[in-house]
């Protein structure tokens, strides 16, 4: 399952107790987020693209040949925003899995000025889920193949969100507003 980290919080709370699990990092925030993640029903799998992340890899790949899925912020976590890390990808070459592209956009909601402009949404609104056909990496896949791959991902993700905001419409909140940020959320 793959999605922008910009809408990491609509994401956990809707796939929440579904036994997914995701690549947390192993420094201090990564111990608090984990913590907070596992409480909402999510595995853990420790590292991160700067740290780990070979070993995070490798949980991922026990995780899911025992059936388990696995979730990946693509642009996480530290973007640039909207620009799929091939991470995903990997997994999928390896395992034989697809990646399951999705977006979330909320009809009222909060976005903070940090790199990803993660979405808060506000009380009572709705979101809507949209999801993508599923992307398959082959397991000999070469490198090339794999950039066009995630090149194809972020265009199915660009469609995503586009269906996502004609669903819930255009913002007419004018409460909404940008909550800006010296520090990624």
């Amino acid at each position: 399952m793959a999605f922008w980290h910009g809408r990491i919080l609509p994401a956990t709370f809707y796939f929440r107790r579904r036994g997914i699990v995701v690549i947390t990092s192993e420094n201090f925030d990564g111990e608090w987020i984990a913590r907070i993640i596992e409480r909402f029903g999510y595995g853990t799998a420790r590292g991160s693209t700067s740290r780990g992340g070979l070993k995070a890899m490798l949980q991922l790949v026990r995780d899911m040949d025992q059936g388990k899925p696995a979730g990946f912020t693509l642009d996480g976590p530290r973007g640039p925003a909207r620009v799929a890390q091939p991470g995903a990808l990997w997994l999928s070459r390896t395992t034989g899995n697809p990646v399951l592209p999705f977006h979330l956009e909320a009809s009222s909601a909060w976005t903070l000025g940090s790199w990803d402009q993660t979405q808060i949404p506000k009380p009572f609104s709705t979101v809507a889920l949209v999801v993508g056909e599923p992307i398959a990496v082959a397991p000999g896949a070469t490198d090339a193949q794999l950039e066009q791959a995630r090149l194809g991902l972020e265009s199915s993700l660009r469609r995503l969100e586009g269906r996502a905001l004609e669903i819930v419409g255009p913002p007419n909140d004018p409460n909404a507003r940008t909550i800006r940020t010296s520090r990624t959320i």
